[in-house]
């Protein structure tokens, strides 16, 4: 009796620690990389497994359902997982849940459908988050001015905006490569497509593709940008209706006076910016800190600003890490002014040494949208014609892991709100 009684026994335990969960740690020493592991929770989204996103739990960590074949994409693509049984799950969740943590157990609901919009013929490593992308294995379709102006942007859940300059001035490149063939044929491509889609100048055709992108997010979409393509968009919403191209941009000159009749209610995030008037100057108005930055690369660094995770999911999701001191990293439009910021926005990130702003995040309409100042969080000052950076010399960038935030935030299950 004694022997059958040990026996039931030792059945019922070993079923109370069997594996029930996959915890995918994210704090900075058990996690070999981060970066891949949003993309394991990606690849658990599409194929309708439940997952939820612990926030600030060990720098964010990611719960799965145990299953064989989530261990071994796991091991396939360099993931660090722990296994967890249903006691060790139900504990977790329960020091997450208690007030005195600041912490959340938010519930992602599906994988989101992910949009580049990108210049057709472009090489990954061209823009961070497509090179990101791609190493975190998450799957995205790249879009340009005719997919966006033919209303395509309603099959995504995410948009990302390549580093494009929206105003027609064709980056402001013109003062150190005017002469430069990529230039040159990069312009003439530009015009071509303009012509096709109807419009008789760059800078039109681009204002209406940035219309169309405010409108997605107006309805519901989510829209993250980096580098220029930040301020630009918000300058060409500005000036809609307004030529603040001059002659070599667009082959007439300036309205007289254009700055006086921008428009600073259509923007996103900025307001009563200066533009930048000389074609040779590499630079759109002063929102950027480029040039007034006076910061050695040693010290560049921003801090992530904390929030509350039960009261404050959104950002407190976008900035989920492993360290709050992120290295800085340089762009054509490297980090925004923070006096020309609109009081809506949320600053998410912040420089100590000067105050700029680095990480910003807003609402418009029923969506939401994010800027990220700089090009490549892991090369500080990348130039034209650089050498690719390699990801996997770089598996735990937390600068990256801003990016990817943004990517799985969408996936996160709405909450209702309180009547």
């Amino acid at each position: 009796m004694s022997k059958r009684f040990l026996f039931i026994l030792i059945i019922l335990l070993s079923i109370s620690v069997k594996a029930s969960f996959i915890l995918l740690p994210m704090d900075e020493t058990m996690q070999q990389n981060h970066l891949k592991a949003y993309g394991i929770t990606y690849w658990c989204l599409d194929k309708n497994y439940k997952a939820s996103w612990l926030l600030n739990y060990r720098g964010g960590s990611f719960l799965l359902p145990d299953a064989e074949e989530i261990r071994k994409e796991c091991q396939i693509r360099g993931v660090s997982f722990e296994i967890l049984s249903d006691s060790e799950e139900a504990r977790i969740l329960d020091e997450i849940s208690s007030p005195s943590q600041n912490m959340e157990t938010v519930i992602l609901e599906k994988a989101p459908k992910v949009a580049v919009y990108t210049p057709k013929g472009k090489q990954p490593w061209d823009d961070a988050v497509t090179l990101v992308l791609t190493y975190a294995e998450i799957p995205f379709t790249p879009i340009y001015d005719e997919e966006v102006l033919s209303d395509q942007l309603l099959l995504y859940d995410w948009l990302h905006l390549h580093h494009e300059d929206f105003t027609g001035q064709y980056g402001k490149f013109y003062g150190a490569y005017k002469n430069a063939p990529w230039y040159i044929e990069q312009k003439k491509d530009a015009e071509a497509l303009a012509i096709k889609l109807g419009y008789s100048k760059v800078s039109q055709e681009k204002g209406a593709v940035a219309k169309k992108i405010r409108d997605f997010v107006i309805g519901g979409g989510f829209m993250f940008a980096m580098c220029s393509a930040t301020d630009s968009f918000d300058i060409a919403l500005a000036a809609d209706g307004v030529d603040i191209c001059e002659a070599m941009f667009d082959g007439d000159a300036s309205d007289a006076n254009y700055q006086s009749k921008m428009n600073y209610n259509n923007s996103f995030a900025f307001k009563d910016f200066i533009l930048e008037r000389r074609p040779e100057q590499y630079e759109f108005s002063d929102i950027d800190m480029t040039m007034k930055r006076r910061i050695p690369m040693d010290k560049d660094y921003f801090t992530l600003m904390e929030f509350s995770a039960k009261w404050d999911p959104i950002p407190s999701m976008l900035c989920q890490n492993h360290t709050q001191l992120v290295k800085g990293f340089m762009g054509q439009t490297t980090s925004f002014d923070a006096s020309l910021i609109k009081s809506n926005i949320l600053v998410m990130g912040t420089c100590e040494l000067n105050s700029e702003a680095r990480y910003i995040h807003g609402e418009k309409g029923k969506g939401m949208f994010t800027f990220y100042g700089g090009h490549d969080p892991e090369d500080f000052q990348h130039q034209v014609g650089d050498a690719p950076t390699v990801l996997d010399l770089h598996p735990n960038s937390p600068g990256y892991r801003l990016i990817l935030n943004n990517v799985l935030f969408p996936a996160a299950k709405k909450k209702k709100q309180k009547t």
